[in-house]
This record gives C-alpha cells, structure tokens and sequence, in this order.
C-alpha cells in the first residue's frame, strides 16, 4: 500500500487540453525523476474543465522528500507559470492509503466511487463482498499533511474506488472519467455533476 493523492482540478473554461499536453509532455517524467508514482490521469466526463490525477508515494516521509524535490527543481520552476495559468482551483485533494490506480491499455472509461461510509466494520462487510483487488480500494490517510504547500482535504473518513459495483448503503459520489490517452470526447456541462450527500465536504505557488 502506498500514499496516493487523488487530484481534482477545476481549470479555466477551454484550458483543460492546454494542461494535459504540457502535463503528458512534462510533468509525468518530471515527477518520476523524483520518485513519485504517476498513475491515471483523466478528463472528467460531465465536467469539460476538470481534470484528475492521481499520484503514489512509498511513505508520508517520501511523499515530503519528492514534493520537495520536484516543487523546487527545474521542470515545475520552469513550467508552473503555464501550468498555473489554466487553474481555477487545484486544492480538492485527497490524501488515501491503498494501491494507487491506473487504467488498463485500450480502457476508455473509469468509474471512480467516492463513498462516506456511516459505520467503518460495515463497510468492512460490504467490501468483502463486493470489490475485490481490481477495484483498488483507497482509504483516507489520517496522518498529518507535513507539506502544507500543497493543501489536501481534511475532517473526512473516505473510502475510494474504481470500476463498477453494487451500490452501497451510504453517500457517494461517482466521477465519470476517460484517461487522457483516448481521444477526447463530447463532455456535457457541469451542472451535472453529484455531490456526495449529506454534506459533501496548490499547484499555485
């Protein structure tokens, strides 16, 4: 198991393929050099200026190590002013334990299910019976976010996870999401989008 951040952004309208082509040509082997796992990364199919990410690290002391090696070093100093250039907001991050996650060759749509359950040992049950290993189920990280640079979100016990399931018995959200290495597709507006229920809780610098 890993510490993973998934990473949502809301960019400026329009600027979502501006991203992803500097992110693909700079960033993925700019993270790597240092240390950090890159896995999907995904246009949001019901919103066209999100975009999610995801990236793994060994440890929270390694996680610290390799932040600050890339956030310092050449490629971001080099590319963060176009980068930051297309972001609304870049702080919706959560901080999970599990596997990590990237999508298969040739997949052109992922599942992502954000779920708030109410009762831990439940859950426990539910995942036994319905998600196994391919799932790659995520947990929230609790411990203390010791590179505050880069917020995350905090005050919530979240369970994350990929591809289709029953559907369980407390909120969630899902995300609709197509890797960036398919052709892009007709995504519809925002106003789509679904919260989790009852209550829903930088890259600048």
């Amino acid at each position: 198991m890993s510490i993973v951040e998934l990473r949502q952004y809301t960019l400026h309208p329009g600027a979502r393929e501006t991203l992803i082509e500097l992110f693909e040509r700079e960033f993925v082997t700019g993270q790597q050099a240092v240390g950090i796992t890159v896995g999907g990364r995904f246009r949001d199919l019901d919103d066209p200026d999100r975009f999610v990410w995801l990236r793994a690290f060994p440890d929270m002391a390694g996680r610290r190590r390799a932040l600050e090696a890339f956030y310092t070093g050449p490629v971001w100093r080099e590319h963060r002013d176009a980068a930051n250039a297309t972001m609304i907001d870049s702080d919706d991050v959560l901080l999970l334990n599990g596997p990590g996650f990237a999508p298969g060759p040739g997949t052109r749509e992922v599942v992502a299910t954000l779920c708030r359950p109410s009762d831990p040992a439940a859950f426990d049950a539910y995942a036994a019976r319905h998600l196994g290993p391919g799932h790659a189920l995520h947990r929230t990280e609790h411990a203390e976010n010791d590179y505050p640079l880069l917020p995350v979100r905090t005050g919530e016990d979240l369970r994350v996870w990929f591809g289709p399931a029953d559907p369980p018995p407390w909120p969630v959200r899902r995300l609709r999401l197509a890797p960036v290495t398919t052709r892009p597709r007709h995504c519809p507006e925002a106003s789509r989008r679904t919260p989790l229920a009852a209550g829903d809780g930088p890259e600048r610098r």
